[in-house]
């Protein structure tokens, strides 16, 4: 249930002001009786929420409300409540808890860690190759569950903040103050949070959701975010991989980790990449989604990564890792 405070109160206001939270929805959520469906704006994704099912209805007194959210009920529930009488509903799988949640009470091993940050590039690179940034990303709007082998699933959600462009150039004219740059100040990358208004200005969201998955990874790894806090970092002033064209795409940052995960023969020599391509494929092939859970984390990633092969992006991933191999770093 959204909260509406100021969307007017018939299905079409609503529906209008409430677009985005739409993006990920099927193409029979919204489907009138007797009429054709509507085309999703967003395809299906193991790491992407999907909405199933999305409505306008009366907001219904529930179990608690009064003491829990008082102030976006609808006067007539509550004569000091601010709310619409009808609002949206949307359809989805539950999920346990968030990511935020999980990682306050569990030890996920290294290789769980890395997995969930893999994901949520896997989830970023797929919403930007079809024209949408989510601008609010953070581990409150990631929800998890555990897969059949008890390693976390995660799924990017809420996407009230997001930009969608049907044309997929992910750049936004910033003419005035009043347009929204997204949410989550804290996580918003360079060149987004010192974005100055102007005639011919553009915002370029293409790597900001990549900006902010950096900055989660932080906290997957067991580590403060720096950039929350009175004394965090700030990306206004941040310098490091300040410029875009500087910092590696969601899909090659992505590709990074599967080489480091299971590539670690084809790093020895980038000759051999196709070899390891094949090796990977007929694994993919050979293993299916056999058995009661269904597809694991491990074999939805590899697919991902199989269906999204780019041999250029997979080569300059390679590279990024050999670089800082030589250079005293190491892999995941």
């Amino acid at each position: 249930m959204m909260w509406n405070f100021g969307a007017g109160s018939s299905s079409e206001a609503i529906l209008s002001s409430m677009s985005q939270e739409l993006v990920p929805a099927g193409r029979l959520a919204l489907k009138p009786e007797g009429e054709e469906p509507l085309d999703g704006r967003v395809s299906a994704h193991p790491n992407v929420i999907r909405v199933h099912r999305a409505f306008t209805a009366e907001v219904p007194l529930l179990p608690g409300a009064r003491e829990e959210y008082p102030d976006v009920l609808p006067a007539r529930l509550n004569p000091g409540g601010l709310g619409n009488n009808r609002t949206l509903f949307l359809v989805m799988k539950s999920y346990p808890g968030t990511l935020r949640q999980f990682l306050s009470g569990n030890q996920p091993s290294r290789r769980q860690r890395v997995l969930m940050l893999l994901q949520l590039l896997e989830g970023v690179q797929h919403l930007c190759s079809e024209g949408v940034a989510h601008r609010d990303l953070k581990t409150d709007n990631i929800l998890l569950e555990l897969d059949s082998a008890g390693c976390p699933r995660l799924v990017i959600s809420d996407f009230g903040c997001c930009l969608s462009q049907s044309d997929c150039s992910l750049q936004l004219p910033f003419n005035s103050m009043w347009v929204s740059r997204g949410g989550n100040a804290c996580l918003m990358a360079p060149e987004v949070s010192s974005a100055s208004p102007g005639r011919a200005s553009l915002i370029d969201y293409r790597k900001a959701d990549g900006w902010a998955v950096g900055a989660v990874a932080y906290e997957i790894f067991g580590e403060q975010n720096p950039f929350y806090g009175a004394g965090g970092l700030q990306s206004r002033s941040y310098e490091e991989t300040r410029s875009p064209s500087k910092r590696p795409s969601a899909r090659v940052a992505a590709n990074m980790l599967h080489l480091s995960l299971w590539g670690g023969r084809a790093l020895s020599d980038l000759r051999k990449l196709s070899d390891w391509l094949l090796c990977q494929s007929a694994v993919v092939l050979l293993g299916g989604c056999s058995g009661p859970g269904g597809c694991t984390v491990e074999a939805e990633l590899q697919r991902s990564f199989l269906s999204n092969l780019d041999l250029e992006e997979l080569r300059t991933a390679g590279g990024f890792l050999l670089y800082g191999r030589g250079g005293g770093g190491s892999g995941v």
